[in-house]
């Protein structure tokens, strides 16, 4: 039950096809990398600024 074989991937990619249509899934793939794209974003500048002060209080 850990790993996703083809036929599954299939089976989702139909019942995403049905529920969405065509034109909607690209609109929803792009939105779902931008915003994974503005959370790496915002854990990298939250990681530098902890090393700036990190590096302040040595």
């Amino acid at each position: 039950m850990g790993r996703f074989g083809a036929t599954e991937i299939i089976l989702i990619a139909v019942v995403l096809l049905l529920l969405f249509g065509g034109k909607k899934i690209p609109e929803l793939m792009k939105g779902l990398g931008s915003g994974i794209k503005e959370f790496k974003d915002a854990t990298k500048e939250e990681n530098s600024k902890k090393d700036n002060t990190e590096n302040k209080s040595e």
